[in-house]
């Protein structure tokens, strides 16, 4: 797992010992039974986690295909599942992203918006954030004519602690070149996404 740009290299064991001292924390015996193994599988879990810290998602777009036959309308990818984390409590987000751009000359393959998606979910965030992360990559590396992408995520920080409130979903939306500037753009993408109740 990668660490800070700038902060000291951390060791497995210390992360363990980190783990150890939470469990501690909570009034937890990290010493019993079932919880011996705990340290070494959460340190595993993190790993999976966060692996968007070693990814650079702007290489998942670096191949593109050209041949098309002059295709130039809005292509869409919807239902992008993801689990992210919380920055501020660490707690899961979980939700769908949807992507659409309208291409100028080139495609990418479709696997690799999901993979976009990945990179960038697998990190400690903020919904916001991601959202703009996203929409700026594709824009960054295919500079399609319009970039669209929007984000519904339940966050868990809010239904299992605080407020306590369940069944609320936030939605963040990022809209770049026609998307932005022109509503019959952005207006057959939402449709096409047709983000509301049940979705």
């Amino acid at each position: 797992m990668s660490n800070a740009p700038d902060g000291p290299e951390v060791s497995r064991d210390q992360a363990e010992d980190a783990i150890r001292t939470l469990l501690r924390w909570a009034g937890e015996d990290p010493a019993r039974e079932g919880l011996l193994e705990t340290p070494a599988r959460v340190a595993r879990a993190y790993r999976d986690w966060f692996s968007g810290y070693s990814l650079d998602p702007d290489d998942y777009l670096a191949r593109t295909f050209e041949e098309v036959c002059g295709y130039d309308e809005m292509i869409v990818l919807r239902d992008i599942e993801f689990e992210s984390h919380c920055e501020h409590h660490m707690a899961p987000i979980i939700g769908k992203a949807h992507i659409g751009y309208l291409p100028d000359g080139k495609v990418v393959g479709i696997s690799k918006l999901a993979r976009v998606v990945d990179a960038y979910a697998r990190r400690f965030q903020v919904q916001e954030k991601m959202t703009a992360q996203i929409a700026g990559c594709i824009e960054r590396v295919l500079q399609p004519r319009g970039v669209g992408v929007v984000i519904v995520g339940a966050h868990e920080c809010m239904t299992t602690r605080g407020v306590h409130k369940r069944g609320v979903s936030m939605i963040t939306s990022k809209m770049l070149g026609s998307f932005r500037d022109d509503a019959r753009t952005r207006s057959e993408f939402l449709q096409f996404i047709d983000v509301g109740p049940g979705r």
